[in-house]
Parts: C-alpha cells; structure tokens; sequence
C-alpha cells in the first residue's frame, strides 16, 4: 500500500461531503445557531469581496462597509413602507450588486494614482461619508431611525421569513461568490491582479494597464458586498446608519488577515473565528476587542500568512 486510504480520495469527494454536512445542519443545532451561521455567512461573503480588493489586488480598503451600505438601502428603500414601492427582492438583487459595482468604480476614480497608506485614508474617508449621509439625509433615509419593515424575499407562496431558509439562501450566495472569487482568481484579469499587488511599477512596465485593473478590482470587490447588503437588509427586516460603522469593515479585514490574505477557505474560517467564536464565549464577550488585538499580534508574529494562506503567499513568506 502506497500511503492512507484518504489520500487518494479526490478532492471533490472532500467537498461534496463537506456540503452535505452543512446542508444538514440547521435541524442538527437549532434556530439559535442557525441564526449565528447566517451571520458568519454575511461576513463570509463580504470578506471573498474584500479578499478580491487586498488579497488579490493588494489595494487596502478600509471604507469597504460603505459598498454593504449601498446594496442595504439600495434594496430597503425599493421593498418598504418609506416610498411605498414593494419591487421583489429577486429583481432587486442585480440592482443592488450593480450600485454596489459603480460605487466602488466611483471610489476607483479618485484614489488610482494612489498607494499604501494615502490610500487606507481615502477609503476610510469614503466610508465615513457613506455613513453621515445615510445618518443625515432624513428625506430618503429616513435619518437614525431607520427603515422597518423591509419585505423579505418570496418565490410565490413560499417566503424565506426563518432561520433555516435564511442559513440555505446564505449557503447559495456562499457558493457562488466563492465560485466566482476562484475562477477570478484563476483567471487573466487574477493573474494581472496578484503582479500589479506585488510590484505595480514592474507590472505596467509588463504593459498591465494599472488603472483599468485597479477600477475593476474596486468594483468586482464592492458587487459582493452589494449582495451581501440586500441579504442583510432583507434578513433582518429593518436596518439604520450605526449597521455600517467603521467596525464592520475593520472585522472584515480582521478575518482576511487571521485566514490568510488571497485565500479563499482562510476567509471562511477568518469568519468563523471571529465572528463565531464570541458567540461560543459569550460570557467574556466584553473583552472581545481584546482578544482581537491579541489574536492579530500573535498572527503577526508567529503566523504572517494566516492560518490557511493561498500557495503563492506561502512562497513569498518562506525562508530561504
């Protein structure tokens, strides 16, 4: 015998029977934790778009909640009482997804010539005004107060209004984003992507069009967000300015970076660590912040790449 029976199980097999265990899960812990997996499944979605941004790309965006705003009152505005316009969250999706992308073009604009830091500001800037505005423009957002009542999606009769419907829904964007995230990643416009993230003069000077690259890594980012925002919205039924603080895209770098920058499983489990685990302790969840800071420290020190870092990283961290 050559090796272990495992080892010449093929890898879709692994998949596969990791699927079908996650399909059987919400019966298995219940509403309560079905409920906690459909929130890691947000951050999970948001973190492949942000692991496109500075995983890929290796641009630092620290204003990415702004995008998960727009696709949130993009869909809340269309499908609730403030306007008294009720358009079917399935027709809504695309448009969400598509505001997303011309926000993030929109912020690709002005920052293209920028790097590093200069650019962590800007984008944290833009995140900021996205907030205030939806804080302060009372007439459409409806200001601090929110907007309630937001429809819940439906296929005819058949409205996803509970725990588990929103788990397998959540599981279905899942899979998708991170089907598209890998074929991306895989692809021309990845491979263009990872030389412009580790030498953007190298990489133009290869005759990578820099900006086109740069505009495209800002918009396909913010699309995931956009639908990461509609699910929030629609899932929780109402939502206000103080969902989209600063925090949220803080936590969502947290978890790229604990995971594995450019990795795709490093951002599922990033995501399971740091938002799931509060959940398991919550009787020290004071101390979370704490623990977050601690947790990036040792990463940084005793692993740089995260816990399951993509193969290219692995290389560019090795030691001679």
């Amino acid at each position: 015998m050559q090796g272990p029976f495992f080892k010449h199980i093929p890898l879709k097999a692994y998949l596969a029977a990791l699927l079908f265990c996650l399909l059987l899960l919400p019966p298995i812990v219940g509403n309560y934790w079905t409920q906690v997996l459909g929130d890691i499944g947000i951050y999970v979605m948001l973190g492949i778009g942000l692991n496109v941004v500075v995983g890929f790309a290796g641009l630092l965006d620290l204003g990415y909640v702004a995008f998960y705003a727009i696709g949130a009152y993009g869909y809340a505005l269309l499908a609730s009482p403030q306007f008294n316009i009720h358009i079917p969250f399935w027709m809504m999706l695309p448009l969400c997804v598509a505001m997303a992308a011309g926000g993030g073009a929109l912020l690709g604009i002005p920052v293209l010539r920028m790097r590093g830091d200069y650019l962590a500001i800007v984008t944290l800037g833009f995140g900021e005004i996205i907030r205030i505005v939806l804080n302060n423009l009372d007439p459409v957002t409806n200001g601090p107060r929110g907007l309630l009542r937001i429809d819940p999606p439906a296929m005819g009769g058949f409205v996803i209004n509970s725990p588990a419907r929103w788990y397998y829904m959540i599981l279905a964007g899942i899979l998708f984003s991170v089907f598209v995230a890998d074929r991306l990643n895989n692809s021309r416009i990845g491979r263009a992507w990872i030389a412009m993230r580790e030498d953007q003069d190298a990489a133009e000077i290869m005759g990578i069009n820099i900006l086109k690259y740069k505009l495209l890594a800002f918009a396909i980012g913010a699309s995931f967000a956009g639908i990461g925002g509609a699910i929030f919205a629609a899932r929780q039924g109402s939502i206000f300015p103080e969902n989209f603080s600063l925090m949220v895209s803080i936590n969502v770098l947290c978890l790229i970076i604990i995971g594995g920058m450019g990795s795709i499983p490093g951002v599922i489990l990033g995501a399971v660590v740091l938002i799931g685990l509060p959940e398991v302790l919550r009787e020290v969840q004071q101390y979370r912040m704490l623990a977050f800071g601690g947790l990036l420290v040792a990463m940084m020190i005793f692993r740089p790449t995260g816990f399951i870092p993509s193969a290219r990283r692995k290389l560019e961290f090795r030691e001679e």
